[in-house]
C-alpha cells in the first residue's frame, strides 16, 4: 500500500540573541495514507511536486458544501413540497452564488492541489449551476425568446421548442454524471451513489421536459418529481459525506465510514507495476 508523505516542517536553523546555536530542528514527515488521502480529497491518490497541500487548505468541504446548499432547495422544489414551483426560480441566487461560485472556487483549489478527478467534478456541477442560473433569469432572455407573446416572457418556460432543447442538458449531465460514475469506483461508496443518483436525477429530469414538449403534462409533472426523489437521495449521501469531511478539518478524534474503495480497486500505474514485477 502506498503512502503520501507530507513534510510537517522543514530542517532549519535558529541562533537566539544569546548567541547560542541550537542544532538544526528536523521533524519527520506526516505519513497519509491513501483511505484518509481520499477521504480529504475525494480523490485517489496522486503525487504532485512541492508541499501545495501543506501550505494551502482543503477546498473540498467548501465546493461539496455549497453544491449541497444550491441542490438541496432544488430537490424540494422539483418533488413541490409546500407547493413549491418553478424549479428553482425560487433560490435563483444559490445556483450563482452557492452551487456555482463555491464549486468552481473548490474546482480551482484542487487544481492548484493536483486533485484532478475533484476538480472535473466541481468544476463540471459548478459551472451547470451557473448555466441553469442564467437560464432562469430573465435578463438572459433563454425561456422568453420562444414565449408567443411578447409581453408575457414567462409565458415562454412551457414553450415545446424550450423544454425539448433544455431536455438536450439534462441528458448530456446524466451522461457525465454516468461517466464519473463509474471512475467514481476508486474513491468511496457514498460518492459512487452521488453519482448513480445523480445519473437517474438528470435521466428524468431530461425525459420530463421532452414529454412537456410533446404536451403530455401528466408525466411531466411526475417525471419531474421523480427527478427531484433521485436528487433529494442525491443531497442526503451528500450531507453525509459533508459531515464526514467536516469532522477532518477540525481533527476530531472519532470519524464516520465512508466506504473507502481507493484500495479495493486497484489503479493502473500499481497493476503496471506488479505486472513488471512478474515479467522481471
Amino acid at each position: 500500500m502506498s503512502q503520501v508523505d507530507i513534510k510537517s516542517a522543514s530542517t532549519s536553523s535558529v541562533t537566539p540573541p544569546n548567541g547560542v546555536n541550537l542544532s538544526h530542528v528536523r521533524s519527520d514527515p506526516i505519513t497519509m495514507s491513501p483511505e484518509l488521502f481520499e477521504k480529504l480529497y475525494l480523490s485517489p491518490e496522486s503525487r504532485v511536486k512541492g508541499e501545495l497541500r501543506m501550505t494551502f487548505g482543503n477546498p473540498t468541504p467548501m465546493a461539496l458544501g455549497g453544491l449541497m446548499l444550491c441542490i438541496t432547495p432544488l430537490a424540494c422544489e422539483l418533488m413541490q413540497w409546500r407547493d413549491a414551483l418553478g424549479d428553482g426560480a425560487s433560490t435563483i441566487g444559490s445556483f450563482y452564488f452557492m452551487g456555482g461560485l463555491l464549486g468552481i472556487l473548490g474546482a480551482i483549489g484542487e487544481f492548484i492541489l493536483g486533485n484532478s478527478f475533484s476538480t472535473m467534478v466541481f468544476g463540471i456541477y459548478g459551472s451547470f449551476f451557473l448555466a441553469y442560473g442564467a437560464t432562469l433569469q430573465p435578463a438572459y432572455n433563454a425561456y422568453g425568446a420562444f414565449s408567443p407573446d411578447p409581453s408575457n416572457p414567462s409565458a415562454g418556460i412551457m414553450a415545446p421548442p424550450f423544454l425539448a432543447g433544455i431536455g438536450f442538458l439534462g441528458l448530456m449531465m446524466a451522461l457525465f454524471s454516468f461517466f464519473a460514475m463509474i471512475c467514481s469506483v476508486r474513491t468511496n461508496a457514498v460518492f459512487v451513489f452521488v453519482f448513480v443518483c445523480l445519473t437517474f436525477a438528470f435521466s428524468f429530469f431530461a425525459a420530463s421536459n421532452w414529454y412537456g414538449a410533446d404536451g403530455d403534462l401528466e408525466s411531466f409533472h411526475k417525471y419531474r418529481v421523480v427527478a427531484g426523489a433521485f436528487t433529494f437521495a442525491t443531497t442526503m449521501a451528500g450531507w453525509y459525506l459533508f459531515f464526514a469531511l467536516a469532522l477532518t478539518t477540525v481533527d476530531m478524534p472519532f470519524s464516520i465510514p465512508i466506504g473507502d474503495l481507493s484500495t479495493v480497486v486497484m489503479s493502473g500505474t500499481e497493476k503496471a507495476k506488479r505486472r513488471q514485477a512478474k515479467s522481471e
